[in-house]
């Protein structure tokens, strides 16, 4: 499956003295002036329906299995990671992109080799967080949100359409995504990705289904045609999930 590698996401937030975004302040950097005021409604309505941004933002750890496949282990609070990929184990910060790894139980020591299990892991987070995080990085560092009007998903149903785009920021900028909002539930229930802004057909589109009460949030693990697994969130976890590449038995809270 091709990796959409989106920008990489803005994972702390300024605090806001507006009042309009004093329940959902904007990411650093992001468009407030070349977006839309009903599209940034939109993402505020999308957040609170999703638990409101005091209850993301008092979400720690989250753990998720990326269709079935890559596991990971994400500290929001301090930006440490776990990623395991097949034989390839990355403890490492994603803010600061330092950290370790190890390739079938061997500490990789190879400043070379480091490097690049260092990078493969950092592109496997953001693009595999962006398939489950997405509704929560609408106001992320770097977008710009335009609303679309309302419309249709592809399975008929109404829903009111946004427009991602980026500048400067990530690792794939080009991209452009619509997202589909239920504008009964306000829950994100469809994206369609751009490889390129200018792209008139989408790369790929994908459904946002089986939305579930996750601790203190809500998260989605279907697509349509796949499904993530091993979706869970914890208050609390041992400091060893991000120090050693032990197996760790995570039991759903």
């Amino acid at each position: 499956m091709k990796l959409l590698l989106p920008l990489v996401l803005a994972l702390t937030f300024s605090v806001s003295t507006s009042r309009a975004d004093s329940t959902n302040p904007p990411a650093p950097g992001f468009d407030v002036e070349g977006s839309d005021a009903r599209a940034i409604e939109i993402a505020d309505g999308v957040m609170e329906a999703l638990g409101g941004r005091k209850n993301w933002d008092a979400t720690r750890y989250v753990t998720w299995r990326f269709f079935g496949r890559r596991f990971h282990v994400w500290d929001k609070w301090t930006g440490n990671v776990r990623i395991e990929d097949k034989d390839l184990t990355v403890l490492m910060n994603i803010n600061t992109r330092a950290g370790r790894a190890w390739r079938a139980g061997s500490e990789i020591t190879d400043e070379t080799e480091l490097a690049a299990a260092l990078e493969r892991g950092m592109a496997l987070w953001t693009n595999d967080s962006y398939w489950v995080f997405m509704p929560y990085k609408l106001k992320d560092s770097g977008v710009t949100l335009k609303y679309m009007g309302a419309g249709k998903m592809s399975e008929g149903r109404d829903a009111e359409i946004l427009q991602l785009t980026f500048s400067d920021v990530g690792e794939t900028p080009e991209n452009r995504y619509l997202v589909y909002v239920d504008p009964k539930t306000m829950f994100v229930v469809q994206w369609d990705f751009f490889e390129n802004a200018s792209d008139v057909a989408p790369e790929l589109s994908s459904l946002w289904q089986n939305w579930q009460q996750y601790g203190r949030i809500m998260l989605s693990d279907d697509r349509g045609d796949r499904r993530h697994t091993d979706l869970a969130v914890f208050d609390a976890l041992p400091a060893s999930v991000f120090e050693s590449p032990a197996p760790v038995d995570f039991k759903t809270p």
